[in-house]
């Protein structure tokens, strides 16, 4: 899980560069031509800031279940959307292909969730004795 967090930091930044980029490097996939750059910088920065989520967390002792979840989660919806561009025909088969990494890393955050939830210890609730003030 460690390597595959790793992997999915380099790739977000990978995938910055082609956001940042787009006329040139971001061709190479399939992005659209020429937009505005607050568009192409702002996505620039969500997908590096993700990316950093990425390697926080790899450096971690122990994994983040719901940090683990927004990944899992980040990285289905942007293949996602990509595919359903294509199936619209507003984008190139090469943008899904390009993309096709983050419904890999999508797969394995899920599978690490699905596999390691017998680990996780269930919820303590408080009860607390009758006449001691509740405070939490």
């Amino acid at each position: 899980m460690r390597r595959a967090l790793w992997a999915s930091a380099l790739f977000n930044l990978l995938g910055a560069v082609l956001f940042a980029f787009p006329t040139s490097l971001g061709q190479l996939v399939g992005f659209p031509g020429p937009v505005a750059r607050v568009y192409s910088a702002l996505l620039a920065f969500f997908v590096v800031l993700f990316g950093g989520a990425y390697a926080w967390l790899a450096r971690q002792p122990h994994f983040d279940r719901p940090l683990v979840w927004l990944a899992t989660v980040g990285k289905a919806g942007a293949f996602a959307v990509v595919l359903a561009c294509w199936l619209a025909g507003e984008a190139p088969g090469r943008s899904v292909l390009a993309i096709s990494g983050d419904l890999a890393f999508a797969l394995v955050f899920g599978w690490w969730l699905l596999a390691s939830r017998e680990l996780v210890p269930p919820a303590r609730a408080y009860h607390p004795t009758p006449g001691q003030p509740v405070s939490r």
